[in-house]
């Protein structure tokens, strides 16, 4: 980076007594030594300039007494520390246009996050994903929002809005451990955010269990964090189309080798099971999950456990849906079982075992059923063979 540049990145500071040289006009108040209210000569205020603040070297016009030397004394401090900090600050954004430069996520250990994330100065947001990426964690889910966590890292990198007003950064734990202790943080993954100034507050934090981590959430979240709006390009992907493609020819070849005799097409049960799979799809909340785009399921790296049902009603995990699915189907099949045992005029021992089996179906499952229900909307008071 340039110096223009570096200057560019870092914020416009007056000293103390260049500020109270002003006046409410916004003109400057002329002192004896004919500078501004401290007596000064100078008005460079650039980083690393020869007269940083309007009390430097330049200053030796000023009167001579005590009070004038004190306060010389005073402005040249501050004008120090403020040169200081904003080559520390042009430092720390050069380093990590410099890392964004080769990546579009920036990788982090302890020692790069309290320096570059957690300690100021800093004029920049950054947006840290905490993960175990490693695979001894296994840690499926971790993997997932990577994935998306680079894709929307990516969209950022190369659109035309990309500035140094925001960094992708990630810490993995067996990278940062200390990280995630000091945080108090015991599940991954996690996302957050740290603002230029300031500490994070709650809504600092992405809400990934309710709203998943598909890209364009995170994209949403960033920008009412930080009024930065990330447009979201993802690589072409064929696999819909090719499958689909797949679909429609093998549905077109079965025609037409069974151009001759097409009366399954009128086939109820056919038909019917079709639409069951329909309905159990919808109402086990596969659409749920195309939308919020879900994770699997949950694995807590400390301990290794993995969560399959989410444990609030606002909220799902796609492994959830599939066993909610299968529920379904396992009632539905207890009581297409029943009915076949009061319908048809077989033999009465064997409808009688009918019977018995579509209903240890209906039974079992639908209290399986009702006792997920119950784990999900905490103070329902009833249950069935299962709480």
């Amino acid at each position: 980076m340039s110096a223009a540049g570096r200057w560019a990145a870092v914020p416009q500071v007056l000293c103390p007594l260049e500020a109270s040289g002003r006046r409410a006009g916004g003109k400057w108040r002329r002192a004896p030594g004919g500078g501004s209210g401290c007596g000064c000569q100078c008005r460079t205020r650039r980083p690393g300039a020869a007269s940083s603040c309007c009390c430097s070297s330049s200053c030796s016009s000023a009167a001579s007494s005590g009070e004038d030397r004190k306060r010389r004394r005073s402005c040249f401090y501050h004008s120090t520390l403020n040169a200081t900090s904003w080559n520390l600050l042009a430092e720390k954004v050069e380093q990590l246009m410099e890392w964004s430069s080769r990546r579009s996520v920036i990788r982090m250990n302890g020692d790069k996050f309290r320096r570059f994330v957690k300690a100021p100065p800093r004029n920049y947001s950054v947006i840290v994903m905490f993960t175990a990426l490693q695979p001894q964690r296994q840690c499926s889910v971790c993997r997932q929002a990577n994935e998306e966590y680079q894709v929307l890292a990516n969209s950022w990198r190369y659109s035309s809005a990309f500035s140094n007003k925001l960094f992708f950064t990630i810490v993995d734990y067996d990278e940062g451990a200390d990280v995630f202790q000091q945080l108090n943080m015991n599940s991954a993954p996690t996302f957050m955010h740290f603002p230029p100034k300031g500490k994070p507050k709650r809504a600092d934090t992405f809400d990934l269990q309710r709203i998943g981590f598909a890209a364009e959430q995170l994209a949403k979240w960033i920008a009412d964090r930080t009024d930065v709006h990330i447009r979201v390009f993802r690589p072409p992907n064929y696999s819909g189309t090719i499958a689909l493609a797949l679909l429609v020819s093998l549905v077109g070849g079965l025609l037409y080798l069974r151009r001759n005799n097409l009366e399954f097409i009128y086939n109820k049960t056919g038909w019917a099971m079709a639409a069951l799979c329909v309905v159990f799809a919808m109402t086990s909340g596969q659409m749920w999950n195309h939308i919020r785009g879900p994770p699997y399921a949950h694995k807590n790296p400390q301990n290794g456990q993995v969560s399959y049902i989410h444990g609030s009603s606002q909220a799902q995990f796609v492994a959830e849906s599939h066993i909610i699915l299968l529920l379904n189907a396992a009632i539905t099949m207890g009581m297409v079982l029943l009915n076949e045992a009061a319908t048809s005029k077989g033999d009465v021992g064997k409808r009688r075992i009918i019977c018995l089996v579509g209903l240890g179906l209906v039974v079992f499952f639908f209290s399986f059923l009702l006792s997920i229900f119950r784990s999900k909307y905490h103070g329902y008071p009833y249950s069935f063979l299962i709480k």
